[in-house]
């Protein structure tokens, strides 16, 4: 073979490989967009990727007694009026982006109008450095959610063994078994099993939490609570969720 069709012939392999390559990426994308926030079977969505609907917004430091409690004890107006304005911070600080829930790093946490017993909860999120957040359970924190690098700052808090630990905890639980963190940029996926008071925490496949009692934080002389919101923390920088299911058990 002469050097010319030699070469007319590489250009061609490498045009045929490309389009190849980038049709693999294609089916790629049309698959994640199909499945996208499309609960598995057995699990509901409580996020359907377009708009805020079975969300409030509370952050219950806000309250006298700041406490699930405290709120419930609120007189109805008051509970109310508090409501109302959450949610106005809600709109300020959350959207949705490309089926993705966005918070900016600031306001209150983003909560299930509905109140959960014992569940099974899938979701993914990503976030940015210096970051600070977690996933609270019947409204307890939390799941921790750290930047783990040393430029993240939190090192004196332990957040170089990794996200995912029970981090209000006193003792077992409160710190990972392994550290499971994806870099920035990636999506990280929490798998939270919660029966009872005991929690099991699996962070991108692997164990993190193995059925650990969780500590009441706002009430520490009592179990936790029987029923209580999912709540997603914002704190301190940008993150994202997507494809947030939740399964009764």
């Amino acid at each position: 073979m002469n050097p010319l069709s030699y070469l007319k012939q590489s250009l061609f392999s490498l045009l045929v490989l490309s389009l190849l390559g980038n049709s693999a990426g294609f089916a790629g994308d049309k698959k994640e967009a199909k499945t996208l926030n499309q609960p598995p079977e057995g699990f509901i969505a409580l996020f359907n990727g377009k708009d805020l609907s079975g969300w409030i917004g509370m952050n219950y430091h806000q309250v006298k007694g700041k406490s699930p409690v405290a709120v419930k004890n609120m007189s109805e107006a008051d509970r109310e009026a508090l409501l109302k304005k959450n949610w106005e911070d809600v709109l300020e600080h959350w959207s949705v982006e490309d089926g993705e829930l966005v918070n900016d790093g600031h306001g209150v946490y983003l909560t299930t109008a509905e109140d959960y017993g014992d569940f099974e909860l899938l979701l993914d999120y990503k976030t940015v450095a210096k970051a600070d957040s977690g996933i609270y359970l019947r409204g307890v924190p939390q799941v921790q959610i750290w930047d783990t690098t040393k430029e993240g700052g939190k090192w004196d808090r332990k957040a170089n063994l990794g996200s995912g630990g029970l981090y209000n905890n006193k003792g077992e639980g409160k710190y990972p078994l392994v550290h499971a963190d994806k870099p920035f940029g990636e999506w990280n996926h929490f798998r939270i099993i919660m029966k009872g008071e005991k929690v099991t925490v699996y962070m991108n496949g692997k164990l993190v939490v193995d059925n650990k009692k969780m500590d009441n934080y706002y009430e520490k002389d009592k179990p936790i609570y029987e029923s209580g919101p999912i709540q997603l923390q914002t704190h301190g920088g940008e993150i994202r969720f997507k494809n947030v299911f939740l399964k009764k058990l």
